[in-house]
């Protein structure tokens, strides 16, 4: 079991969640994932680690409030356990002195950007980190990823914070002002393959990290196999980040909705379960 140290809403369907995983955080690297039990008969489903304290022995990890799964996250509170933790999993990002790095992250991307980012810097690279939403309250850790780089910049979709603009165009302009030599995305498939797209034009290497569906996290059961390159990869052994100009983001996005109605009738059952209780109450 595994003690919730905080649990905490920080958007209308994003929270953030401290626990303590004392083996986790003394051994993840950026770029690395756990996965969770929220009880013993529930679904396992992967999350980027987005900080640790080794001293304390927590993780911090944040997420989206969209099934079954993480509803029933978001009703848990300090005091209470996760049944399991499992990780530090997934090939830890590659971090060397490149130059110029940006970072992108877009919603909840943002979170698995922050340690890479900081990492960054760490190796003494120039780190340029963008962050973006759809609309304002959609985004997160600001403070924190624009205390660890040189520079960031804040898009929103909508114009209700930052610049009204998409992630892309905030890249386009920094390639051409200065020479870039890394680009990481994380994010929304559609996001990250429109910054390839980009990042290709201009020869730029660019990380992607992959949130395929993921069931044992250990390559076994073959659930997160994207194609990259021409050839099958498994997100949880191989990645989780790839060379973004090599991976089938169609063929991704795809992948992603296949268990989409699913997802909707337990979610649905699951909320009628929890009125039946409340009107019995």
């Amino acid at each position: 079991m595994h003690k919730i140290i905080s649990n905490e809403l920080i958007s209308p369907n994003t929270a953030k969640m401290v626990v303590e995983a004392p083996y986790v955080a003394q051994h993840r690297k950026a770029g690395q994932f756990i996965i969770l039990r929220v009880n013993e008969t529930g679904e396992r489903i992967p999350l980027t680690i987005a900080d640790s304290d080794a001293d304390t022995g927590t993780i911090t990890l944040f997420y989206q409030i969209v099934g079954k799964t993480t509803t029933d996250m978001s009703k848990l509170t300090a005091g209470d356990a996760l049944t399991d933790v499992a990780g530090p999993l997934g090939h830890p990002t590659d971090i060397q002195n490149f130059g110029t790095v940006v970072c992108v992250g877009g919603g909840i991307g943002v979170a698995p950007v922050y340690p890479i980012s900081s990492a960054m810097k760490q190796a003494g690279n120039r780190v340029i980190n963008i962050i973006g939403a759809r609309t304002k309250h959609l985004l997160i850790m600001e403070n924190e990823i624009g205390a660890i780089g040189d520079e960031i910049i804040v898009c929103t979709d909508d114009g209700s914070y930052g610049r009204k603009a998409f992630v892309t165009e905030a890249l386009e302009e920094i390639i051409a002002r200065e020479p870039v030599h890394l680009v990481v995305a994380i994010g929304p498939v559609p996001m990250m393959k429109a910054l390839c797209n980009l990042t290709r034009k201009h020869d730029i290497h660019t990380m992607v990290s992959l949130n395929a569906v993921m069931v044992d996290g250990t390559g076994m059961c073959g659930g997160c196999r994207v194609s990259v390159g021409g050839e099958t990869k498994f997100t949880c052994v191989d990645g989780p980040e790839f060379d973004g100009h090599q991976v089938d983001f169609d063929e991704l996005s795809t992948r992603l909705t296949s268990y989409r109605e699913q997802e909707q009738e337990s979610i649905a059952a699951h909320e009628c379960k929890l009125e039946g209780v409340t009107g019995n109450a």
